[in-house]
This record gives C-alpha cells, structure tokens and sequence, in this order.
C-alpha cells in the first residue's frame, strides 16, 4: 500500500469519525432529530453503531459506544498507517495519538461550526436551510458560559472571538 491508498483510507476514516462525532454532539445538545442533517447522520452511523450500542451501554448522557467507536476507528487507521511506514510506535503510542487526534478533530470541529455561526449571524440568520439551527445547537453550549463573563459590548457578542482563540490554543497546545 502506497501513500495514495494510506491517504485515500485515513481521509474516508476521518469523515465517518468526524459524522459519529457529529451524531454525538447532536445527541449530547439534543438536537431535532426530525431534522434532515440529523437523519443523514442517523442513517450513515446506525449499521455500525447500533450493534455496538447491545454490547456497550451508555454513561448518563454520553454515548459510550459512539467513542469507543471512534477510538477505534482512529487506532485502527493510525495502525495501518504506522506498519507501512519507516517509523516503528508501540501500541500505548498508537492509542495516546489516537486520543489526541479525536479531541483534535472535536476542536478543529467546533472551530469552524464557531465560524460557520458567525457568518451565518452577518448573511443568514434567518435561513431556513437545516443545517441553520444544529449550528446554533452546537455552538451554544460553548458560547453560553463566555457570555455570562464577557457581555455584548454596544450590541456585539465578542463570546465568538474569545472561544475561538481558546480553541486555537487547545489545538496548539495538542500539535495541530
């Protein structure tokens, strides 16, 4: 396998990794799942996670098997991609870059839904295109404990600023 194939597989990986996480989050926010995203969602992730939720049951509100699968997916993928290269990584190696990789890809996620929030505040706010409120959703449990700290000031929210230059330090502090 070349770095075409490793390429090719890592990238298909992450884009389902990265709909798990959002089906989680969605979950996590309570989100309409009427909503045709969320059915997207719903529909792409079942046929693995459904099964897998009889075997590993759920923590309170966190979908224990939607990370479990996750991690999975990303050791799996970091392992194949670990054999066809020159540098050897011990399997505590593969895991702990696994771990670091989701809570990447959860930030680097929040990061541009922050973003998409913002735009859509200046040209779309009142868009009826679904994906319009699960941004909002998504967002607000982030942006809701910096409002209480930093209020509007003359009527515009800096919360957006401040929890993206936090993300960005969290990436930073992670490798990204």
């Amino acid at each position: 396998m070349g770095n075409g194939e490793a390429t090719l597989i890592t990238t298909l990986v992450d884009l389902y990794v990265t709909a798990v996480l959002l089906r989680l989050l969605l979950q996590w926010v309570r989100a309409d799942f009427y909503n045709p995203v969320c059915q997207f969602l719903v529909r792409i992730t079942n046929p693995v996670l459904v099964p897998l939720r009889r075997v590993i049951t759920s923590i309170r509100r966190l979908d224990t098997a939607s990370v479990v699968l996750m991690l999975a997916l990303e050791f799996v993928v970091t392992w194949i991609v670990v054999q066809i290269s020159p540098v050897a990584f011990t399997l505590g190696q593969i895991f702990v870059y696994s771990v670091v990789k989701l809570l990447g890809t959860l930030l680097w996620t929040w990061f541009f839904l922050i973003i998409a929030m913002v735009i859509l505040s200046w040209v779309g706010r009142g868009a009826r295109h679904p994906v319009v409120p699960l941004v909002y959703q998504l967002t607000e449990p982030l942006l809701r404990p910096v409002r209480r700290v930093v209020p509007p000031i003359a009527g515009i929210d800096l919360s957006p600023l401040f929890v993206l230059i936090a993300i960005r330090f969290l990436l930073v502090l992670l490798g990204f």
